[in-house]
């Protein structure tokens, strides 16, 4: 018989987390510990307002499925009992962490990955000034960032762009709108990115108005992140995006996610791994993805006041798995 906790806590940020959507300054998350034969396993969410998740919601989902988990529900039989979304990563995040803890073996092994011993994570710029932001650019890439994530909205997209580039005129930038934009101006948005030699452009329109991008000839690649769920998602997406943007909160845990990469590998679209603002456990459930794909954007840790412990390994710009 299992035993089952589930529980809510927040992680305060060092700096405020400033996005198209507004700022955040902790991170709330939702955990789940199973214990099994003397076995203490653990999974993280991060409910999101995005997709009509509150910590309330969550903690009722997963409330429905704890007498099934006390005796036995196993991860294929989580995926019919809860659909896609935090709540069902959560628990699946906890079920894969008992099965790697019962065989003494690391996560990524039980998935049958091989990781390296360093993943290249973004470090993520927010959203501020031009000045301030280009001075936070140059300043990740001098403690030994090479991939920085800038989230931009509407507002002084040239400005901000051409500051950042020019503090650091190396560094790989990928750039996310989180929907904010609209297909007006659109052509000569993405063009003024590849201009300044942006590798990628991620989630430019509001998920629904994706048809825009269809036969849309745009000069840099285009990631779909809050229009990519789950395998399903995918038939939508072709001609529209080149990349998808996989995260465990949105696809309910890493068993869907490793479906999802597969199938988007398969159906010929590159694929990025992806996180919330969370702790190094949620992270830590998503490793045996960090071997599949073009960009990790891991970093949400990195944003905590204090982690976790034990907390994962990171430097600036590198996770150490």
């Amino acid at each position: 018989m299992r035993s089952v906790k589930v529980y809510q806590e927040a992680w305060p940020l060092h700096t405020p987390f400033v996005i198209s959507r507004g700022t955040r300054s902790e991170a709330v998350v939702v955990v789940v510990e199973l214990e099994e034969d003397g076995i203490k396993a653990v999974g993280e969410c991060t409910p999101y307002p995005r997709y009509g998740e509150s910590v309330e919601s969550v903690l009722a989902q997963i409330t429905t499925v704890i007498a099934q988990l006390e005796t036995g529900m196993t991860r294929t039989q989580l995926q019919d009992a809860l659909p896609a979304g935090a709540a069902r990563n959560a628990v699946d995040s906890a079920l894969w962490d008992l099965e790697a803890r019962r065989h003494k073996r690391t996560l990524s092994h039980i998935a049958g990955v091989q990781l390296p011993e360093m993943v290249t994570t973004a470090q993520t710029v927010s959203i501020a000034e031009p000045e301030q932001m280009a001075a936070a650019a140059k300043l990740l890439w001098d403690k030994g960032a090479r991939l920085l994530k800038v989230k931009i909205d509407d507002r002084l997209i040239t400005e901000r762009m051409v500051a950042i580039r020019a503090a650091v005129p190396e560094a790989v930038i990928i750039v996310d709108a989180n929907e904010a934009w609209k297909s007006d101006g659109l052509a000569a948005r993405c063009q003024l990115l590849a201009d300044l030699n942006v590798a990628m452009l991620e989630q430019p329109l509001p998920a629904g108005q994706d048809s825009a991008l269809s036969n849309f000839i745009h000069p840099l690649p285009i990631c779909a992140d809050e229009s990519c769920h789950t395998r399903e998602s995918l038939a939508e997406l072709k001609g529209r995006y080149e990349m998808v943007n996989v995260k465990l909160d949105k696809t309910g845990g890493l068993t869907e996610a490793l479906a999802l990469t597969q199938a988007a590998r398969e159906a010929g679209f590159d694929v990025m791994l992806g996180c919330m603002l969370c702790t190094s456990r949620a992270i830590a459930a998503a490793l045996p993805l960090a071997a599949k794909v073009r960009f990790a954007d891991l970093d949400g840790p990195t944003w905590l006041a204090v982690d976790v412990e034990p907390g994962l390994h990171f430097e600036t710009g590198k996770l150490y798995p």
